[in-house]
């Protein structure tokens, strides 16, 4: 464990709620850059697409192809018509999966649920103390697609607009289905900007970590050592982990593409740096104070005030330097969360 005595309102910054971005902007790319040096703090302003400027041939760019689940049902209970939304958490087994309910008393054990057009029915069969429950469900053919026709795109619950392209809630990467949220640095690349790349000699890696309902939970604790990280599943294979250890065997960068890529890799990563081939659980929390060993440089969106993800990246760059990175992109007005902005920190 760290030994510091942050607390979390050391981490809080002033947001106007018009900087909280609603709606993706037309094309992916074109989304602003604020490019801060975590030597010097210097903080130059960009477009998305500049990004090619500060990747070098040899470098490794590690991207996160996890797929979010259309994981927000509605259905009724089948006794009393009751209307009931239900948000899948984590998959127990090809039926059972993990859930949060609301209104949750309307959802007690043996509560049968039918969601639209009786495609898909489904059963309560426990409650946990923490509210959240497992559901049995019953349907005909294959869950995911049965998901992908019912389902709406889990939005954080700061947007609250409605979301017309569904496909603008997933990286143009998503692969492995599994995220209740998606990892938001990722919006920003498009086919042409990753062909390009790839075209100057940059590696790119892929990771899988499912993203948690957990990444939005308030950190509650006055201070940030009392908090308790929520868990998340992630995998790297051999051949991607070779090229992310060929980076740093020849003295290149690896840069992550996102918070939850450098979870992973700083969950894996030993203390030279290398990563090994692995899959499992990780519960990380990496505030100031702690030693990055793999990720060198960091793309991410604008996080919450006080969130476990400002202190990350206040890890990597220094908190002074990052709290006034934001108050500049406040100043400047820059968008803010999932649909926002980017930062590279190098």
């Amino acid at each position: 464990m760290i030994e510091n005595n942050f607390k979390t309102s050391d981490f809080y910054y002033d947001l106007p709620e018009e900087l909280i971005a609603q709606t993706p902007i037309k094309e992916r790319d074109h989304s602003r850059l604020l490019v801060l040096d975590k030597a010097t703090g210097e903080i130059e302003h960009k477009h998305f697409y500049d990004i090619l400027q500060y990747l070098n041939k040899g470098d490794c760019l590690v991207i996160n192809d996890t797929k979010v689940l259309p994981a927000r049902l509605y259905g009724v209970r089948k006794d009393t018509n009751a209307v009931i939304e239900i948000l899948l958490l984590k998959r127990i087994d090809d039926k059972k999966w993990e859930i949060l309910v609301k209104p949750g008393k309307k959802a007690k054990t043996g509560a049968e649920i039918v969601f639209k057009e009786n495609l898909l029915a489904g059963k309560i069969v426990e409650v946990y103390d923490d509210g959240n429950r497992i559901i049995e469900f019953q349907f005909e053919g294959i869950f995911e697609e049965i998901l992908d026709s019912l389902g709406e795109m889990p939005l954080p619950p700061y947007i609250h607009e409605k979301l017309e392209d569904k496909n603008r809630y997933q990286t143009i990467y998503a692969k492995n289905p599994g995220s209740a949220a998606a990892p938001t640095a990722g919006l920003h690349f498009n086919n042409d900007l990753l062909q390009k790349i790839e075209e100057n000699g940059v590696n790119i890696a892929r990771l899988t970590l499912h993203v948690g309902l957990g990444t939005f939970r308030p950190v509650k604790a006055e201070y940030i050592t009392e908090h308790k990280m929520h868990s998340e599943y992630y995998e790297l294979t051999q051949k991607e982990a070779d090229k992310i250890n060929a980076a740093k065997q020849n003295g290149f960068k690896v840069i992550s593409v996102g918070t939850t890529s450098t979870r992973t890799l700083e969950t894996i990563g030993d203390d030279k740096g290398f990563v090994r081939a692995q899959k499992g659980w990780t519960e990380i929390f990496i505030y100031p104070g702690y030693k990055y060993k793999v990720v060198d440089s960091l793309i991410t969106n604008f996080h919450l005030p006080e969130s476990t993800l400002i202190m990350l990246v206040s890890a990597l760059a220094g908190k002074e330097k990052i709290m006034n990175a934001y108050n500049t992109a406040v100043k400047e007005k820059y968008r803010f969360f999932s649909f926002g902005d980017a930062m590279l920190i190098k």
